[in-house]
C-alpha cells in the first residue's frame, strides 16, 4: 500500500492545477490518471480566454497555442450572422485554441515541478473511507495498487466515479448533460482569419455547433445536443453539418471525439469528509457555452489551497474542507446561475426568434462583449428575453 497526504484521480486542468497548488501548500501529493498519454483523447472545442489563463498565473506557450482568436461570428438558422471583431469591441471572453494534447502536458509538468507525483495508466476502481481517510483500489499498469490519503480529490471528468463513491449528489438529468461530437478537420473554408464560429438553432437541438480554427484550413469542428430533444445521436448531426454548412462541405476529419458536457451548473455538492470534487466531476462547465477549461481550472486552483491548508490543519473534516464550497460558489457557481437562466431562454427559441434576434444585433451598437453583455442586448432587443431575463440584469 502507498500512502500519501492527497490523492488526485484525473490529471485534466482542473486536477494538475489541484496538484500544484496542493504541492506549493506543502502536502505530499500523488495524482493519477487512467490514460496511457494525459491529454489524449482531446474532448473538447480547446478555446480558452486570454483573461482566463493571466487570472491562473498560466503564462501562454507557443507549444500549445494552435491558433489566436481576435473574433467571433454568431450564425443564426437563416445564415444571418453577427460578427464581434475586437478591433470594434473588447472581446473579454476570446483568446486561444489549444493544442489540449500538449496544453494537458505542460499543466502536468507544472504540477511535477512543485513537487507532485504522477502516476499514467492507472484506473481508480473502488474507494472506501475510513476513520482517518480514504483507501482507493486502483489498476496500474493492469497491476492491483492500494491507496491511503488523508484527502482524495476527484477531478475525474463528467461521468466522475468518486462523487459517486463518496455518495454526493452529481448525477444529471438528460437535459443537463449535453452529448458532443466533434471532428478535426482540414480543408475547412472559413469565412473570417482568427475566427470562432458558433451556429444556433436546429442544427444542433439543445445546443449549438462550432467551428474553432487552429491555423490555415484546419478546425475542431463539432455540435452539442441534448437527447430529450432529438431522436439522432450527436455524431449523426455532425454528419449532417458538416455535409451541408459551407465552410465544411469540402474538409475531411482526422480525428473524432465524443463525450458529454455536464451544462446545469455547479453541483450542490463538493464537499464531504476527506474529500473534495472539482473540474467537470463538480459541474464547473458555462452551462450558456459548454466552456469548462478556465472554471475548471479556477476550480483546481481552490481546491489544491484548501486541502494544502487542511493537511496543516490535520483536519480532513467536511466543516474543515467547506470552505472550497463556499469560494467555489462565489468564484464560479453565482455566475453560473445567470448563464443556465439564459441557457433556458435559448433553448425556448424558434429558428425564426433565433433570426430575428441576429437580425437585431446587427442593428445594436455596443462597445464591449462578454456573456454577460450579450446578454444584456438580447433583453434589450427581444421582448421574450426582457421578460425572461431582465431580473437577472
Amino acid at each position: 500500500m502507498l500512502e500519501t497526504d492527497v490523492l488526485v484521480i484525473g490529471a485534466g486542468p482542473a486536477g494538475s492545477m489541484a496538484a500544484k497548488h496542493t504541492a506549493m501548500g506543502g502536502a505530499k501529493v500523488l495524482m493519477v490518471d487512467k490514460k496511457s498519454e494525459i491529454g489524449a483523447p482531446k474532448r473538447c472545442a480547446e478555446g480558452v480566454s486570454k483573461d482566463g489563463l493571466k487570472r491562473l498565473e498560466v503564462t501562454p506557450d507557443p507549444r500549445w497555442i494552435a491558433s489566436e482568436i481576435n473574433k467571433v461570428r454568431l450564425v443564426s438558422p437563416n445564415g444571418t450572422d453577427v460578427l464581434l471583431d475586437e478591433e470594434k469591441v473588447k472581446l473579454s471572453e476570446v483568446g486561444y485554441v489549444l493544442e489540449r494534447k500538449v496544453f494537458d502536458k505542460h499543466l502536468a509538468m507544472d504540477a511535477a515541478r512543485a513537487g507532485a507525483q504522477i502516476m499514467v495508466k492507472t484506473l481508480a476502481t473502488s474507494m472506501k473511507t475510513g476513520k482517518n481517510g480514504i483507501t482507493v483500489q486502483l489498476e496500474h499498469m493492469g497491476n492491483p495498487l492500494e491507496i491511503k490519503a488523508k484527502i482524495v480529490i476527484g477531478a475525474d471528468g463528467p461521468e466522475s466515479r468518486v462523487g459517486r463513491w463518496a455518495n454526493l449528489k452529481t448525477g444529471l438529468k438528460p437535459g443537463n448533460m449535453e452529448s458532443c461530437a466533434q471532428f478535426e478537420m482540414v480543408g475547412v473554408e472559413m469565412e473570417q482569419f482568427g475566427c470562432i464560429e458558433l451556429i444556433f438553432g436546429s442544427v444542433a437541438p439543445g445546443g449549438y455547433a462550432w467551428i474553432f480554427p487552429k491555423g490555415d484550413d484546419m478546425a475542431n469542428v463539432g455540435l452539442g445536443v441534448l437527447s430529450n430533444r432529438t431522436e439522432k445521436t450527436a455524431y449523426q448531426h455532425l454528419l449532417e453539418f458538416v455535409d451541408e454548412y459551407p465552410a465544411t462541405q469540402n474538409a475531411q476529419p482526422v480525428e473524432l471525439n465524443v463525450g458529454g458536457d455536464p451544462v446545469a451548473g455547479l453541483h450542490k455538492e463538493l464537499v464531504t469528509d476527506h474529500l473534495l470534487i472539482t473540474g467537470d466531476a463538480a459541474g464547473m462547465v458555462n452551462p450558456l457555452d459548454g466552456g469548462g477549461i478556465i472554471s475548471g481550472m479556477t476550480g483546481g486552483c481552490i481546491a489544491g489551497e484548501i486541502a494544502a491548508k487542511a493537511i496543516a490543519d490535520g483536519d480532513y473534516s467536511k466543516k474543515n474542507l467547506k470552505e472550497y464550497q463556499e469560494r467555489c460558489q462565489k468564484e464560479i457557481g453565482d455566475s453560473f446561475k445567470k448563464y443556465l437562466k439564459a441557457k433556458e431562454y435559448l433553448l425556448s427559441l424558434s429558428d425564426d426568434e433565433l433570426d430575428s434576434i441576429a437580425k437585431a444585433f446587427n442593428e445594436s451598437d455596443f462597445d464591449r462583449i462578454s456573456p454577460t453583455d450579450l446578454l444584456k442586448v438580447l433583453v434589450k432587443v427581444s421582448p421574450k428575453a426582457m421578460l425572461k431575463l431582465g431580473k437577472l440584469f
